[in-house]
C-alpha cells in the first residue's frame, strides 16, 4: 500500500465503527423500547384480569349471600337452620377452593408471560 491508499483506510475505519457503533445503539435502543412497551402491555392485562376477577367475586358472594338470606326465610326450626348453615358452609368452601385454585392458576401463566417477556426481549 502506498501513502495514500494507507490514509484513506484509516479514515473509513473510524467513519465505520462509528456507524456500526450507532447501529448497535439504535438495535439496543429498540429492544429496550420493545421490552418497555411489553411490559407495559403485561401490566395493563393484570389490571383487566384483576378487574374482572374482582367483579366476578362479588357476583358470587352476592349469589350466596341471597341463597344463604332465601334459605334462612324458609327455615322452620332450628334444625333447618343448621342444615341451611351446613349446605351454605360447603358452598362458601367450595367457592374458596376455586378462588384459590384460578389464583394459582393465574400466577403461573403471570410467571409464564414474564418469563416470556424477557426471552422475546433480551436486553444484552
Amino acid at each position: 500500500m502506498s501513502m495514500p491508499e494507507l490514509s484513506e483506510a484509516d479514515a473509513a475505519s473510524p467513519e465505520q465503527a462509528t456507524a456500526e457503533a450507532a447501529t448497535q445503539m439504535a438495535k439496543a435502543n429498540q429492544r429496550v423500547a420493545n421490552f418497555i412497551f411489553g411490559a407495559q402491555k403485561l401490566m395493563l392485562e393484570e389490571l383487566v384480569f384483576t378487574s374482572n376477577a374482582m367483579v366476578e367475586r362479588a357476583q358470587t358472594e352476592m349469589h350466596l349471600f341471597s341463597e344463604l338470606v332465601s334459605k334462612m326465610s324458609g327455615a322452620h326450626s332450628v334444625k333447618d337452620i343448621r342444615t341451611m348453615y351446613e349446605e351454605c358452609s360447603k358452598h362458601q368452601i367450595e367457592f374458596v377452593r376455586r378462588d384459590c385454585d384460578r389464583l394459582f392458576r393465574h400466577g403461573e401463566r403471570l410467571i409464564e408471560a414474564t418469563s416470556s417477556l424477557f426471552k422475546s426481549h433480551p436486553l444484552n
